[in-house]
């Protein structure tokens, strides 16, 4: 059973949310304010957080940041706002997944489960791989990453995008091939959403982000992994 962490300031929302989350069998715990929401991902060991932007005491961008300083559990930002900057920030900050209010709730749950079903939170582990590309490697199992040898942090849709490309070198995607597969649903967004994980990847993997030697552009078209 997964474990879902929702913290807004809206207990109407929240118990809503809490309600049909519950419903489809998952075990929720909620929070109220940014500083709350950091207290509990550090002691709950939950599968996934949904996180409100708007908050008091500290603001979802805050506590996301703060979050992923130690651990890289999914996470679903909720935001009355829907400018594109809002959502390049959420990203920027770490989150996997955004959603503007109001929203349907089938729209969240399908969101929850695909993440979920992504990040192998919500089933067992099956049998992984180690996937290397020169001085990148990916061991699938542990869902855990190394740059020539040193270990880097990569949140859950980092990982799952660098595993597609990974798996597929020289096969070229578009952005919109790489929103529908890596989030697992039809994305309705900006597609700026993968350029901002194609450059934190870059960033974290390459060994010069600026002239990146695996992660490459195909102009006009989209990302590929450069074969070895």
């Amino acid at each position: 059973m997964a474990k879902i962490l929702v913290v807004d300031d809206e207990q109407v929302l929240v118990k809503g949310i809490k309600f049909n989350l519950e419903h489809e069998g998952y075990q929720v715990e909620v929070g109220c304010d940014g500083e709350q929401a950091v207290d509990l991902a550090r002691e709950g060991g939950f599968d996934l957080i949904l996180l409100d932007l708007m908050m008091p005491k500290i603001d979802g961008l805050q506590a996301c940041m703060r979050i992923r300083e130690f651990s890289n559990v999914p996470i679903i930002m909720l935001t009355a706002k829907g400018e594109d900057t809002d959502k390049i920030m959420g990203f920027e900050c770490g989150a996997d997944d955004y959603i503007t209010k109001p929203f349907n709730i089938l729209e969240l749950k399908a969101r929850v489960r695909a993440l979920l079903r992504r990040s192998g939170a919500a089933e067992q582990k099956k049998a992984g791989a180690t996937l290397e590309a020169g001085h990148i490697r990916l061991d699938t199992a542990a869902r855990a990453a190394w740059r020539d040898g040193t270990p880097v942090e990569l949140t859950a849709k980092e990982f799952d995008l660098m595993e597609l490309l990974l798996r597929n070198p020289g096969r070229v995607y578009s952005r919109e091939n790489l929103l529908n597969v890596v989030w697992g649903y039809e994305y309705i967004g900006d597609y700026r959403t993968v350029d901002v994980h194609v450059r934190r990847l870059r960033e974290k993997l390459e060994l010069d982000p600026a002239n990146p030697e695996f992660i490459r552009t195909k102009w006009g078209v989209g990302y590929y992994l450069a074969k070895v």
